[in-house]
């Protein structure tokens, strides 16, 4: 079973050995580990739930549907998405098979425990100055289970990683938005929260 290396060199060095990775039953459906990408110091740390569809066929983040959100949110925060590093709070897949689809189910409480190494080592290579924390999975994953996005939504806090974390909704719930004043105001807010974190220093 692939672990992460005890001092990590680069990220490259990370996704090489989490490639094997077996740590939970993930890995027996999924095509691929899709591990994080970007500059390799960047400032910025952006962290999901796990990969979709597309980012499992692909092996890269966020390049579905809520990629596009993700980088009209990043372009219109001002924010260089090649400047910031993104990844997962879980590097493989998990879904439903519904006849030739693949819906999207949410990694349970062990599955983000097991990949926990893995982002706890991205997050040690590429020393972020600031880790926005996209959705409920990425926020309980780095803050604890009894933490509330709807809550603490927003504003740049202190974290057990010792780097300071703002957390917000993940881009694929503005897919889900209603009607398109739902949509158009779900985005608004989620790219006042990406400047809040941008303007961090």
């Amino acid at each position: 079973m692939a672990q992460p290396p005890p001092r990590p060199r680069s990220v490259t060095e990370l996704r090489e050995a989490a490639a094997g990775c077996r740590a939970c039953d993930l890995w027996e459906k999924a095509t691929q580990t899709v591990f994080g990408e970007g500059a390799a110091s960047a400032r910025m740390m952006l962290v999901g739930e796990q990969p979709g569809d597309r980012e499992d066929l692909e092996g890269k983040p966020f390049v579905g549907p809520a990629g596009r959100i993700l980088d009209e949110g990043l372009q219109a925060a001002g924010i260089d998405r090649s400047r910031v590093y993104v990844t997962n709070a879980v590097k493989h897949f998990r879904f439903t098979q519904r006849g030739k689809r693949r819906l999207h189910e949410k990694p349970n409480a062990q599955q983000i425990r097991a990949c926990k190494p893995w982002l706890d080592s991205e997050i040690s290579v590429v020393k972020p100055d600031i880790i926005v924390l996209l959705g409920a999975t990425a926020a309980q994953a780095v803050m604890g289970p009894a933490f509330r996005v709807s809550k603490q939504r927003g504003e740049v806090m202190p974290s057990p990683l010792g780097i300071p974390v703002l957390a917000t909704v993940h881009p694929s719930s503005i897919l889900r938005a209603t009607d398109e004043a739902a949509r158009e105001a779900a985005m608004a807010s989620f790219i006042a929260d990406l400047k809040v974190a941008a303007a961090y220093r």
